[in-house]
């Protein structure tokens, strides 16, 4: 059951509206797979939306990354002086009119949508039936959003079933594809930190700080990526298709950042 509370109200709800709207219309068009097309194009809505925050946070860390060897002497300089240290250190931000806390914003954003997205889909997905179409009637903004049923069949995937629940062959393929766009989208991601700290002039000792920071990508760079396609291993074979969209949008700008970074060296 959908309940009306604060949460839903402001973003599942609108978030299943346009998710129908987007199903009804790619149904009345006869597409094939049109629940399928409907979550990428939902998918690819959001992520547009929130590109002018991602994008932010990007020149944001790109930014920190090129004042890491000044904030660095800072920190050596005035570490026995926090006072001096945070006005030292806010000086300099105002001097490259930086805000660290701009940084956050996407996540702070991105983080109640995923969550409503998420909602969203297990609800179409994970509790498919009449009594969930009875459920969503109710909360749709307008009477022709009204559904009779979902099918959620896409090029011949259940995307309301789980590799784990099919046990069919070509499923194991998505936790897999999810789990190597993963991957790829954490190692292009850290191939762009590593072209900035390479136009960095300065050179620093290598310290305790580094060593985590490598092992923490380390980690980053394999594990996450494999808890991500256990996930779409047991998880709705839908969920893993938006996760794989916003995957694919991220890649394609970090590698646009990437190319851009080599063109101004």
């Amino acid at each position: 059951m959908i309940q009306t509370n604060f949460f839903n109200t402001i973003f599942v709800i609108p978030i299943l509206n346009l998710l129908v709207f987007l199903y009804k219309g790619f149904s009345f068009l006869k597409i094939p797979g049109a629940f399928g097309f409907s979550i990428i194009g939902l998918t690819i809505i959001i992520r547009l939306l929130l590109h002018p925050f991602f994008k932010s946070q990007m020149e944001t860390s790109k930014k920190m990354q090129e004042l890491k060897p000044h904030l660095d002497k800072i920190s050596q300089k005035h570490k026995n002086d926090p006072k001096t240290l945070q006005k030292k250190q806010l000086e300099l931000f105002q001097q490259h009119k930086i805000n660290p806390s701009a940084g956050c914003l996407f996540l702070i954003i991105q983080f109640p949508i995923f969550i409503a997205l998420y909602q969203t889909l297990s609800f179409f997905l994970i509790n498919n039936g009449k009594k969930v179409v009875d459920e969503i009637n109710k909360v749709v903004y307008f009477s022709f959003l009204k559904i009779t049923t979902i099918d959620s069949w896409f090029f011949g995937f259940d995307l309301a079933k789980s590799p784990a629940q099919v046990k069919i062959w070509y499923y194991y393929l998505i936790p897999i594809i999810t789990a190597f766009l993963q991957y790829w989208q954490t190692n292009t991601m850290q191939s762009q930190q590593k072209i900035t700290d390479e136009k960095n002039e300065q050179k620093k000792e290598k310290n305790n700080t580094e060593d985590f920071q490598k092992i923490m990508n380390m980690q980053m760079k394999f594990i996450f990526p494999l808890m991500i396609g256990w996930f779409a291993y047991t998880l709705p074979v839908g969920l893993s298709l938006y996760w794989n969209i916003f995957s694919i949008f991220s890649i394609i700008y970090y590698q646009k950042l990437s190319k851009d970074s080599y063109g101004k060296n």
